[in-house]
């Protein structure tokens, strides 16, 4: 089964770029989109629509902003929107495809810019999300949790670590989020089950030639249940074509999908 998750920011500049074209050349089974900017009514043209692939959306109610999407190439068994709290929910920020043994979900957390007001929201949002992830520790299912988590996890996995400690995406208590997912709750980053590279950066800022320089972070995850830390077989980031200012998170599992 192979996975793949990807910051679009803009699912129609995204596309007139050529991601449908790229998309269906990439032998996924699942394909988590998010930050589309979009209502889902202006998605009925074909072009969205790549042959092969059931696509479901999850907006939110604000104009250019947020949204969800998850292209499935198997019938889900269900599929379901939102993750019963307001932040994530009135934001069109999670979308989730239930198979026979996994569920998959399209996730697109806030991001504090360095905003007081908008690291608090993300704050909360982070509380929120780990009383959900406990949860789902619970349910006698697996899960893979696709998209953009905008926290680096580790020293290696930002540029000038020492110095970007001030700032959102790799504040201590952002940074305290990650260990405890990962290191006590016993989630998996698939990306690092496999490459333990440094400088494996999945965003980069589109000012001073980082992309170039390979100045940027690693924000986009696949996280994942331990039954499926288990079964990771390969990952990639692919730095290009470029759609945004993200890479694509590919990543190979031991599993068939079965609806």
């Amino acid at each position: 089964m192979r996975v793949i998750t990807l910051n679009v920011q803009g699912i129609q500049q995204a596309t007139e770029r050529g991601l449908f074209d790229w998309l269906v050349k990439q032998d996924a089974d699942v394909v988590c989109l998010q930050d589309l900017r979009a209502k889902a009514y202006q998605l009925d043209d074909a072009k969205y629509h790549p042959p092969g692939y059931q696509a479901f959306f999850f907006d939110a109610p604000e104009d250019n902003y947020s949204g969800v999407a998850i292209y499935c190439r198997a019938q889900p068994k269900a599929v379901m929107t939102g993750l019963g709290f307001e932040l994530c929910d009135f934001h069109g920020r999670y979308i989730q495809a239930d198979y026979e043994k996994v569920s998959i979900g399209s996730l697109l957390l806030p991001s504090g810019e360095n905003d007081p007001e908008k690291q608090a929201i993300k704050d909360e949002f982070l509380e929120h999300m780990m009383a959900h992830m406990k949860k789902t520790l619970r349910k006698r299912r697996q899960f893979i949790f696709c998209g953009t988590w905008n926290i680096a996890r580790e020293p290696r996995d930002v540029s000038n670590w020492y110095v970007n400690q001030k700032n959102s995406g790799f504040l201590p208590e952002e940074r305290a989020f990650m260990r405890e997912m990962f290191d006590e709750l016993g989630f998996v980053d698939a990306f690092r089950e496999v490459n333990q590279a440094d400088r494996q950066f999945t965003w980069w800022p589109h000012y001073n030639r980082a992309f170039e320089l390979n100045e940027g972070a690693r924000l986009d995850y696949q996280v994942c249940t331990s039954e499926f830390g288990r079964k990771v077989k390969a990952a990639r980031i692919l730095k290009e074509p470029r759609f945004s200012d993200h890479a694509a998170v590919v990543i190979d599992y031991d599993h068939a999908l079965e609806a």
